[in-house]
């Protein structure tokens, strides 16, 4: 029976700042663990397990956490998650067993430097995810989102205020503990139409309202529409922001605002949300970026600032007792918070683009800077930067968070399925195209709905295709899956083998399942009708006037089904009136097919 002092509450905030405080105390670990969630989710319920945490050793660890320059997003971090009357209190940590508290130190501090990528674990549904910003993001949901009231005079440095933990009560005439709605966390923004960014996602049956009553539920039909109106540059008219909600700037509007204070200047930042890819699936330890001079917005990064955001509201609105951590982090990285499929990591980005509005967001990370600023006024970045040039960057930012991370899928890319090289010297596309070939694979037949299970079906059509047909690669550019992710076959750049006489002039883009009498699942109808497409138009790898077409439109084949082509032909980009070219050396390639009973197994009809 649980000690009189128990409170689950308490221990769920204890655990959580004991974890945070493995960063003030490194020792040499051995981190024999592999880089998993799993491993993250099972040193939480190691400490879940010891000897309750009160309300003392809760308060020890705030103290002992704020105490330290070296905490995360000092003094930001400090100032809004820590308090203000905290008492030294003597901490005894509860020791983790080796293996895992060697993890927790190496995992804890996300940084990237050269290519390598640090403190990120691989989750279940096969993203990459930065620790970090997930545990500051459930710190600051158990704290119910402080909300700050930025002075009204945000430009002059109030006397006094030092670069280290400032006196708060000097600077900040308010803060309050409340559950602000995300969209419209600023009093001064109204909720913009969530169809700007929200990807529609009832097929994922996740009741929003349930969860989070100021939400609207993004089941609801609406027109998505270009972000352009919402994030141009600020209105002359337009308020300063008068608050900043904790939870957001811990997770996202900090590292949003600094890294684009870098070249305010830059239209277009390549470096947000670069991929990687881990050294092995089976027991991950390196996590190498694709590509060079990434920023620290990688893909990480936003998944785990994300997920901080979405789990952090979640705690902020739960009931006492709040859940343990390790069960709220189980669900949500598995089959869904409280039962609902929903509310998963699958589909971050649908509930991120329902929960967080553009103008909410250009407010908060506008706030954050100004807070910093005055926190900070020898910051190297913010020094003699104008209100203006704040909200400058602040509306750059967001325009770019919410379009090429909030508006485009989560594509896993070919090193997370294990897809094995590529035969021969891959071909370059003339981008951008001008079409969308779209297929079903026939077989597999059935859909896949988990990252394991979808990573397998790739790696069998691969094999098919190179070891039976031949061909160099898996002849599709993505294949989209019931998990909530695009799969990258030969991907934007290179030339693929899905529509015979037409691969150099449009992207393949198989579902997975067999959809002559059955459709796929609408969230995955939209991302191929609606995201995918719209993604690449601004990317520039597809033409705006882009058409769909059905394979059977091109070549003689029953692909993509019928039930399919029929849903096909009422999409807005759907062309009806198409002559299919006569393929070059048709005859002689024809010849390699298999014969017509087996060629369902293909993946290509």
């Amino acid at each position: 029976m649980p000690p009189r002092n128990w409170n689950p509450t308490t221990v769920v905030q204890g655990v959580l700042w004991i974890l945070l405080g493995l960063w003030l105390w490194p020792e040499p670990g051995t981190a024999s663990l592999p880089f998993l969630m799993d491993s993250v989710i099972q040193a939480l319920a190691e400490l879940e397990q010891k000897a309750p945490v009160t309300e003392a050793s809760h308060t020890a660890s705030m103290w002992k956490l704020s105490a330290h320059d070296s905490g995360p997003h000092d003094p930001l971090y400090h100032f809004l998650l820590e308090g203000w009357s905290l008492r030294a209190t003597k901490l005894d940590l509860l020791a983790l067993s080796p293996e895992l508290r060697g993890l927790m130190e190496e995992v804890a501090r996300h940084d990237v430097r050269g290519r390598q990528e640090y403190g990120v674990v691989l989750a279940p549904d096969g993203s990459t995810v930065a620790v970090e910003p997930l545990l500051a993001g459930l710190k600051a949901g158990l704290q119910r989102h402080k909300v700050v009231n930025l002075p009204l005079d945000s430009t002059v440095t109030p006397p006094g205020v030092r670069a280290t933990f400032p006196d708060a009560g000097a600077m900040v005439p308010d803060v309050k503990a409340t559950s602000p709605g995300l969209r419209d966390a600023s009093p001064d923004v109204s909720s913009a139409d969530v169809g700007a960014m929200s990807l529609n996602v009832r097929a994922t049956n996740f009741n929003v309202g349930a969860i989070f009553p100021d939400v609207q539920d993004p089941s609801s039909d609406v027109q998505v529409t270009s972000l352009d109106d919402q994030t141009s540059s600020p209105d002359a008219k337009a308020k300063s922001p008068t608050t900043v909600d904790s939870l957001l700037v811990v997770t996202l509007a900090r590292d949003l605002g600094l890294t684009f204070l870098q070249g305010p200047q830059t239209q277009s930042h390549p470096g947000l949300g670069a991929e990687g890819c881990w050294d092995q699936l089976s027991i991950p330890r390196n996590f190498t970026l694709l590509a060079p001079g990434a920023s620290l917005l990688t893909m990480a990064f936003l998944n785990g600032a994300l997920d901080g955001v979405l789990l952090g509201d979640y705690l902020s609105r739960a009931p006492e007792p709040r859940p343990p951590l390790s069960h709220l982090l189980s669900q949500y990285y598995g089959a869904g918070v409280a039962g609902d499929p929903g509310f998963r990591s699958n589909f971050r980005r649908q509930n991120g683009a329902a929960l967080i509005s553009a103008p909410a967001l250009t407010q908060q990370v506008w706030g954050t800077l100004i807070l910093l600023q005055r926190l900070e006024p020898a910051h190297p970045q913010l020094q003699g930067m104008s209100q203006e040039q704040l909200a400058q960057v602040a509306t750059l930012a967001t325009k770019e968070y919410t379009e090429a991370f909030l508006g485009c899928p989560a594509i896993h890319p070919r090193c997370r399925w294990g897809a094995a090289p590529y035969r021969g010297h891959p071909k370059p596309l003339r981008l951008p195209l001008g079409f969308l070939y779209v297929h079903h694979t026939y077989l597999p037949a059935s859909p896949c709905t988990a990252f394991e299970s979808c990573a397998a079906k790739m790696r069998s059509m691969q094999r098919f295709h190179q070891d039976t047909r031949g061909w160099d690669d898996i002849g599709y550019s993505f294949v989209v899956g019931s998990d909530g992710y695009v799969y990258e076959g030969r991907g934007w750049h290179w030339v693929g083998a899905h529509t015979l006489g037409h691969n150099s002039r449009g992207f393949g883009v198989a579902f997975v399942g067999n959809y002559t009498a059955e459709l796929p699942a609408d969230a995955s109808l939209r991302t191929v009708r609606d995201v995918l497409p719209r993604c690449a138009v601004r990317a520039g790898l597809l033409r705006r006037d882009y058409a769909v077409l059905g394979h059977r439109q091109l070549v003689r084949t029953e692909c993509p089904g019928d039930a399919l082509f029929h849903l096909l032909s009422t999409w807005p980009h759907f062309e009806a009136n198409v002559k299919p070219r006569i393929a070059r050396r048709a005859s002689r390639i024809s010849k390699r097919k298999l014969p017509l009973a087996t060629l369902p197994a293909t993946g290509l009809q």
